[in-house]
C-alpha cells in the first residue's frame, strides 16, 4: 500500500464516527421519523429553506470574513503564496511549515493575525482541517504557546457558529440531523443544572463531533455561558495533543497517529470524571427519598 493510500486510509478511519453520525438523517424517513422530523419543526418554529434574508445575511457574513483574509494577506510582506495554501494532509501541513518557520521569526505578528483569523473562519462555517492547524500551533510556537493559541482561536470559533447558528441555523440543522437534535435536545433537558459537567464530557471524549456541537448547543438549548466554559476547558486535553505531536510533525504519518485506542480511552477516563459529581450528588437525594 502506497503512503498516500495509507494515509486516506488513517483519515478515514479517524472521521468514520462522525460521517456515520451526520449523515444518518440524509436517508429515507420511515413515517414515524417523518412525524418525529415534523414535530422538531413545529418545536423550533423553524422552516426550511431559509427565508431569502437569512441567506443574504449569512452570504454577507461569509463575504466580509473572506474580505479580512484577503486584507490581512495583502498586508503580509514578503509572503510566498505556498506558505498560505490550506492544508489538506501532512504533505502540505508539513510544506507550510517549511516556509512559514523563519517567516514567522521576522513576522510574528503578522502570522499570529493570520492563523487566528483562519481559525476562527474554519471553525465558524464548519470548514474541515482545523486539526492540521492545531498541529501547525505546536511546530512553529511550541508547547505552551501553542495550546494557549489553539485553545482561544477553537473557543473563538466555536462561540462565532454558536451565533450564527442561534440566529440562521435552526432551519437547516433539524433538516439535516432531526434525529441527532432530538436525542440532544433531550439528553440537554435530562441534565438541566449539570450542564456544564456534560458538556465537558463531550468536549473532552470523541462522543459527538466538535462541529456538532457548536452548531446544535444554541438550538437545544444550552447557555452560551455554559457553552463558552466547557469550551475553553473541554478542548485543552486535545489541543494538548496535537499541540504535542505538531513538535515532532515530520514523525507523523497520519492524523489517526493522534487518536490511537490508549489515547481514546484516557479521553473517556477523563471525561469520567467531569460528570462523576453529577452522579455522586444524586445519590443522596435517593436515598433521601427511601
Amino acid at each position: 500500500m502506497s503512503l498516500e493510500a495509507s494515509r486516506v486510509e488513517s483519515q478515514m478511519s479517524l472521521y468514520s464516527n462522525m460521517l456515520a453520525f451526520l449523515s444518518t438523517p440524509l436517508i429515507r424517513f420511515s413515517t414515524s421519523e417523518q412525524s418525529r422530523k415534523k414535530q422538531l419543526y413545529e418545536d423550533l418554529s423553524t422552516e426550511f429553506p431559509l427565508p431569502q434574508w437569512k441567506v443574504l445575511a449569512v452570504a454577507a457574513i461569509f463575504f466580509s470574513f473572506c474580505g479580512a483574509l484577503l486584507l490581512i494577506y495583502f498586508t503580509m510582506p514578503d509572503i510566498d503564496p505556498e506558505a498560505l495554501k490550506i492544508p489538506r494532509n501532512l504533505a502540505d501541513l508539513q510544506v507550510m511549515k517549511e516556509h512559514l518557520s523563519v517567516y514567522t521569526k521576522d513576522y510574528t505578528f503578522q502570522v499570529l493575525t493570520g492563523y487566528v483569523a483562519v481559525y476562527i473562519f474554519m471553525q465558524a462555517f464548519m470548514i474541515p482541517g482545523t486539526i492540521f492547524f492545531s498541529l501547525l500551533a505546536g511546530a512553529l510556537f511550541g508547547i505552551y504557546k501553542g495550546i494557549i493559541l489553539v485553545v482561544c482561536s477553537a473557543t473563538a470559533g466555536a462561540s462565532a457558529c454558536y451565533f450564527l447558528s442561534r440566529a440562521f441555523g435552526a432551519p437547516l440543522a433539524v433538516w439535516l440531523w432531526p434525529q441527532q437534535i432530538h436525542f440532544f435536545r433531550a439528553e440537554v433537558a435530562k441534565r438541566e443544572g449539570r450542564l456544564l459537567n456534560y458538556m465537558l464530557f463531550l468536549r473532552v471524549t470523541p462522543t459527538l463531533p466538535n462541529t456538532f456541537i457548536n452548531f446544535a448547543s444554541p438550538i437545544v438549548n444550552i447557555p452560551y455561558h455554559t457553552f463558552f466554559l466547557a469550551t475553553l476547558f473541554g478542548l485543552v486535553p486535545a489541543s494538548f495533543l496535537s499541540v504535542r505531536a505538531g513538535l515532532t510533525l515530520g514523525q507523523l504519518d497520519s492524523v489517526g497517529d493522534l487518536y490511537d485506542a490508549k489515547t481514546v480511552i484516557s479521553l473517556f477516563i477523563l471525561g469520567l470524571l467531569f460528570i462523576l459529581p453529577t452522579v455522586l450528588t444524586r445519590q443522596p437525594q435517593k436515598t433521601r427519598s427511601l
